[in-house]
């Protein structure tokens, strides 16, 4: 049979302990993968800024040609 630690569990191993280190490449996969999800964070937030900077430019542009509510009558034409 296996042996038993002495609290009754049996011991399958350093990926079965949360407390166990980290290898060296699981650090590396680590920070690489970190290193990627800032790269990519940063340049949403940049398209973000520069989406917020050119929306009040196309605002000023559009006010007066957007649709006008009249109410739901119609064009003053069909009148």
């Amino acid at each position: 049979m296996s042996e038993k630690i002495s609290d009754g569990l049996q011991d399958h191993g350093p990926h079965q302990h949360a407390h166990a280190a980290p290898t060296t490449q699981q650090m590396r996969t680590v920070g690489q993968r970190r290193r990627e999800a800032e790269e990519k964070l940063e340049h949403h937030l940049q398209e973000a800024r520069h989406k917020d900077d050119a929306h009040p430019d196309a605002v000023s542009e559009s006010e007066g040609a957007g649709p006008v509510d009249n109410g739901g009558e119609g064009s003053p034409a069909e009148k």
